[in-house]
This record gives C-alpha cells, sequence and structure tokens, in this order.
C-alpha cells in the first residue's frame, strides 16, 4: 500500500468509527504506559509514539508527569480527535501529522514507542524505511517498544492484512543496530469483548 492509499484509510477509518468502535481502543494503556515509565529514565525523557493516532497513551504520560511528548500519525483526524480530548491540557505536545515511512526526525528520541504500526508495513521496502527512521529516531542508550500481533494474533486489522511477529523475529528484523533486552505477552480485549494476542518488544539502540 502506497503512502496516500495508507493516509487515506486510517483517514476514513478516524472519520467514520468512534472511540468504541475501533479494536485498538484501551482506557488503560497498558502495558505501554509501565514499559515506558521503565526505560524512560525519568519524566522529561523525550518519547515519541508513532501511531499513536487518538490513543490515550497521550493523557496518560501527561497524567504521570512526562514533558517531552510527540505523537505522530498519518491521519490527521485521529490526532484532532486526541488534541480535542486534551484540550489545554495537550499544549505541550508536538502533534505530526506523517507517514512514518517517509517523516524524517528533527531529532532522536529516547523512547520510540509503537504499538500497532509497524505490523501493518507487509512490504520489504516500507520496512526498510520505517527502520531508516528508527535508527534515526532513538538516541543512542534509547529504547524502542514495539508492539505486534503476536503469532497467534490476526491475521488482519481493520481490514488490512498484517505481519505477526514474535519477539525473535521482531528483533531480527529490526537488526543488530538494537538489542532485544526485555519482551512480554499481551492479551488485548476489544471494546467488543474480543481478545487479541499482542507481544511487546523492547530493543535498545546500540
Amino acid at each position: 500500500m502506497i503512502p496516500s492509499e495508507r493516509r487515506s484509510h486510517w483517514q476514513n477509518v478516524y472519520l467514520g468509527k468512534g472511540e468504541q468502535q475501533v479494536s485498538w481502543t484501551q482506557l488503560d494503556p497498558q502495558p505501554s504506559l509501565g514499559l515506558i515509565e521503565k526505560f524512560a529514565g525519568g519524566r522529561n525523557a523525550s518519547i515519541v509514539d508513532i501511531g499513536g493516532g487518538a490513543s490515550r497513551l497521550v493523557d496518560a504520560l501527561l497524567a504521570h508527569g512526562f514533558t517531552a511528548i510527540t505523537v505522530l500519525d498519518l491521519a490527521e483526524a485521529a490526532l484532532q480527535s486526541a488534541k480535542a480530548r486534551l484540550g489545554a491540557d495537550g499544549a505541550s505536545v508536538q502533534w505530526i501529522a506523517a507517514d512514518v515511512t517517509e517523516w524524517q526526525p528533527s531529532q532522536a528520541f529516547d523512547i520510540w514507542h509503537d504499538r500497532a504500526a509497524f505490523h501493518f508495513l507487509i512490504d520489504a521496502a516500507e520496512r526498510m524505511s520505517y527502520l531508516e527512521r528508527l535508527r534515526a529516531g532513538v538516541k543512542p542508550g534509547g529504547h524502542a517498544i514495539i508492539a505486534t500481533f503476536a503469532p497467534d494474533g490476526p491475521e488482519k486489522c481493520s481490514g488490512l492484512p498484517v505481519q505477526r511477529y514474535d519477539a525473535a523475529n521482531l528483533s531480527r528484523t529490526v537488526g543488530n543496530a538494537f538489542e532485544l533486552i526485555e519482551n512480554l505477552s499481551h492479551r488485548h480485549v476489544t471494546p467488543w469483548g474480543a481478545v487479541q494476542s499482542f507481544q511487546f518488544s523492547v530493543l535498545r539502540r546500540r
């Protein structure tokens, strides 16, 4: 899927569906929040949430005192939803409407968080573009927290095919610039009660 098609798809999803109508909704953004708190090294750590969209992770990070948050999503409608929800509380957040495979990071971050964006990149060239941004976008010693559907997770999401990973396969895909230091399994329950199997991997930038 080319970036313009991907952007149109997700823009339409967020324009057409409410928070309780999409599978990825979490009122309590765990285990993402716990992993960020564990590896950030302090409340002034720079954090980028890739594909953050209308996620409530940004709300939780602000509530826990984090001060340098960037949210990137290719769907402007998703970012507008989060901005409207946060109101003045979101004024300190840097909001970026961009496709991560085309984005040029203006800085390297302490934490790169991605819950279920990378697994949509089923084309090798798209994955390579993402990984180029990942290497540029994480400080040496910083961490990437990447969550994907696990091998027993769904084969599709929002009508699109995904690439499922276990921690070892994800680490090999990301490459030697990062070291896998932690992984965990997570069973996500959708707003309508379906259970989806995820894996969360924490990788340290060498």
